[in-house]
């Protein structure tokens, strides 16, 4: 099939005359973060707090007690923040380190300077272009057995498609990045673990919050006793992980053969990329071993198992589109099970999944705090100002997009108007860019294009969907469906 031909059969002369379909958002509350309302509103949903103005400003500050805060809130000012000043807003916002090192230690998305940069360029390779082919079979084998699965349920029984997709995203990461066939039973103890901290752990803390360190000491104890239990609860099952690999790898010592598997673990207990040239750096120790293959379950299971819940509510909520990803499923695949060589022929597929994560990125708030002073807008930025780049802003800015608030995959479809590269920004950009952008790419348009060949998920009706942001972008209580077949 020509990739051109399906994309002018679905688009138009103004693809935004589509039908104007708004999915659940978040109402545009006529607060402040810098209110007493807006402050405490902020601690049970961070995006609940940005007034109808902040969708038109370009950049905005406030302060809380003794802490500046500045957002940026448009491309030049998320590229000079990201790019081109890096080095002085390197640093997470204390608030972000205080909630993730329980969980994260030092990891990759919590560490800046030397140590970053060491950690990220041992991680990179588990990333790399070439491995994609062979770790997609495994996506495709991974959503094809859910199919399988969900076949057996009986027609009426419904599902909470937010745990599925957990489930199958952990599935996924545990066999690729780990070169683990993870347990059901572990796959669901990770979900629910990670599902646990992000419930208790402190949304935003006061003494981060107002720039007042000593009233750290006044944390609720139990909630931070119970965020503990859940950090270790999935600590201990990447433990077992790492365990596994290396009673793996003496066995293989044992029969003098060499694993010729590429797996994170691997590069950071090995520092093995599988390739002879080179020097062969110190490998790290099992604990920052532990806390980097956290963060790639972390970031490799909960962000694309949140887009892809969201993409099911949309599809449901726009027969329109879901419609289109059948004839275009049809068309290329005619039944089969999709292939990384399919992806470039997906561009719908992958349109959908796109406009997924520009209405609901799964980080919805990225923090940094300034090193040194700096000027943005005419706004002088002090050493120790907290600077805000708010996805779920950015992509729902009234200068920046039509219709921003509508479910309209065709702006992501070749031959549209590419998106600023700081405007649009689910995997975060510049130097700390998600290393697994192409990997959560290709996983999202597989398992997309494997279960919807063969169902239809349907919101269960009268319930009511709303969205919770804590660290990600979830919908709040699950997503209940039922699984209609496709015929």
């Amino acid at each position: 099939m020509n990739c051109n031909q399906s994309t002018d059969a679905v688009l138009k002369d103004n693809i935004f005359e589509f039908d104007d379909v708004k999915p659940v958002a978040i109402d545009h509350e006529e607060t402040s973060i810098n209110s007493f309302l807006g402050f405490f509103a902020a601690r049970q949903n961070i995006l609940s707090c940005w007034p109808e103005n902040t969708y038109r400003e370009t950049s905005f500050e406030y302060w809380l007690f003794r802490q500046h805060y500045f957002v940026c809130n448009s491309p030049d000012t998320v590229r000079r923040v990201f790019l081109e000043e890096h080095e002085n807003y390197d640093r997470k916002s204390p608030q972000m380190r205080h909630a993730l090192e329980p969980l994260l230690g030092d990891g990759l998305f919590v560490s800046d300077g030397d140590l970053w940069r060491e950690r990220r360029e041992k991680c990179a390779p588990a990333f790399e272009i070439d491995l994609l082919p062979d770790f997609a079979s495994v996506m495709v084998e991974s959503a094809r057995e859910l199919v399988d699965y969900w076949e057996t349920l009986p027609k009426n029984q419904s599902i909470d498609m937010l745990n599925e997709m957990a489930r199958l995203t952990a599935r996924i990461i545990g066999r690729t990045v780990f070169g683990d066939d993870i347990a059901e039973s572990e796959a669901a103890q990770v979900v629910q673990g990670f599902s646990k901290y992000q419930e208790q752990v402190e949304q935003i803390s006061i003494a981060d919050a107002f720039g007042v360190p000593f009233l750290r000491w006044f944390n609720n104890p139990f909630r931070r006793v119970r965020s503990l239990r859940s950090a270790v609860q999935v600590q201990e099952i990447i433990d077992r992980i790492i365990e596994r690999y290396s009673q793996q790898k003496k066995s293989e010592l044992q029969r003098k053969g060499e694993s010729s598997r590429l797996t994170l673990l691997s590069l950071l207990l090995e520092d093995s990329t599988g390739k002879t040239e080179g020097a062969k750096k110190c490998p790290l120790g099992f604990s920052a071993a532990r806390n980097e293959a956290i963060v790639m379950f972390m970031a490799g299971h909960e962000t694309t198992a949140n887009t892809l819940a969201w993409a099911w509510y949309l599809l449901d909520h726009c027969p329109r589109v879901a419609d289109k990803l059948q004839e275009e499923l049809k068309q290329v695949l005619d039944d089969r099970l999709p292939t990384y060589e399919d992806v470039p022929n997906l561009p719908y597929t992958r349109a959908i999944f796109e406009e997924t994560l520009r209405l609901y990125p799964p980080v919805p708030l990225l923090s940094r705090q300034a090193r040194a002073s700096d000027t943005i807008h005419h706004t002088q930025i002090h050493a120790d100002t907290i600077v805000l780049v708010i996805p779920w802003l950015l992509h729902r800015h009234q200068l920046y997009w039509e219709k921003p608030d509508s479910f309209i995959p065709e702006r992501f479809l070749p031959g549209q108007p590419k998106p600023d590269n700081f405007t649009y920004i689910p995997f975060s950009a510049g130097r700390r860019v998600c290393l697994g952008k192409r990997f959560g790419m290709t996983e999202g348009i597989l398992c997309l294009a494997t279960l919807a060949q063969r169902f239809r998920p349907r919101l269960v009706p009268k319930h009511k969907v709303e969205i919770e942001c804590r660290l990600t972008l979830r919908p709040k209580g699950g997503l209940p469906m039922y699984l209609e077949r496709c015929t």
